[in-house]
């Protein structure tokens, strides 16, 4: 069992474990496009945009229009929890810890899976036939959270920020009835509620979105997500704010994203499963283990959009 358990050794009864305060379980997953894979590997084909010709005469040869194929890759990775739970730790505490043990590890494990789509979303992907080829989510999908007036001079999110993401996804045709979101953290949700060049009605709906009472504005919907990663020393354009160019540096920065739900996938080869059973090897303590087996890839790069915001 845990080595802490005797923290929770009887003075008096009780009969309950608390859990304390955490994220519990997957925020994204029900966010993302998820499949099932059977293998290490598994690719998933793209198919891109076609372009149609002018028949230029009658009875001319048929063109060959060769349509653009490419692929992504996903490989998977194993992750597992586990702790032992022994007869006399049940006698001491008057507590069977099996089910909430069971439920922290559930927990656990789904706040690891929002870790690799965290991870999918911004960082490399992998193309090509055999799924060797690198591919950076490009600088022209990343943007310095800042004002309209001030393109140049980094912010917290704000709303002229979500437009420009808003726009981002649209000129790129971006189907609209795709649902697109957007994870942040608790200081990006309140300083959208400090602006103060906020209209009345959008002021209306942001607050509401930080009460909680609402969760969509501006065409996304919102996930709070306190593990959303900082980036480092990141260079833009103290002109037009630009990622990636220019003088500016910005020493840390919320890479908070935004994307079009079938933008980012999630395989699952295994999913989330907790087993309770003895361990002679242990002198027959029971044993409460749980696992996963699973990969994230972004599938497409104009569906996801980064959002470095300044806190």
């Amino acid at each position: 069992m845990s080595m802490q358990i005797t923290e929770a050794f009887v003075q008096q009864y009780r009969n309950n474990l608390f859990h304390l305060s955490q994220q519990k379980g997957s925020r994204l997953r029900g966010a993302v496009r998820s499949e099932m894979q059977k293998g290490k590997n598994q690719f998933f084909d793209r198919l891109g945009q076609a372009v149609a010709v002018k028949k230029i005469s009658r009875h001319s040869d048929t063109p060959q229009i060769d349509s653009a194929h490419s692929r992504r890759r996903v490989s998977l990775e194993d992750y597992i929890w586990a702790d032992l739970i022994d007869d006399e730790d049940k006698i001491r505490t008057l507590i069977d810890p099996a089910s909430p043990y069971s439920q922290s590890a559930m927990w656990a494990l789904g706040r690891a899976m929002d870790d690799v789509i965290i991870a999918a979303a911004g960082g490399t992907a992998y193309a090509g036939e055999a799924g060797s080829t690198s591919v950076v989510l490009p600088n022209s999908q990343k943007l310095l959270a800042a004002t309209e007036a001030a393109p140049g001079t980094p912010t917290n999110l704000n709303v002229d920020t979500l437009r420009r993401a808003k726009q981002l996804f649209d000129e790129a045709d971006v189907d609209e009835s795709i649902p697109r979101y957007m994870a942040i953290t608790s200081s990006q949700l309140y300083s959208l509620l400090g602006q103060t060049e906020i209209t009345s009605a959008d002021y209306n709906v942001v607050k509401a979105l930080v009460n909680g009472q609402v969760d969509s504005f501006m065409g996304f919907k919102f996930i709070r997500l306190e593990r959303v990663l900082n980036g480092s020393n990141i260079q833009y354009d103290t002109s037009t704010g630009a990622i990636g160019s220019g003088v500016g540096s910005l020493a840390t920065g919320r890479l908070c994203f935004a994307w079009a739900q079938d933008g980012l996938v999630l395989s699952v080869g295994k999913d989330m499963e907790a087993k309770i059973d003895p361990r002679p090897d242990k002198n027959y303590a029971m044993q409460v283990f749980a696992r996963m087996s699973i990969g994230a890839t972004r599938l497409e790069e104009e569906k996801v959009v980064q959002v470095i915001c300044k806190e």
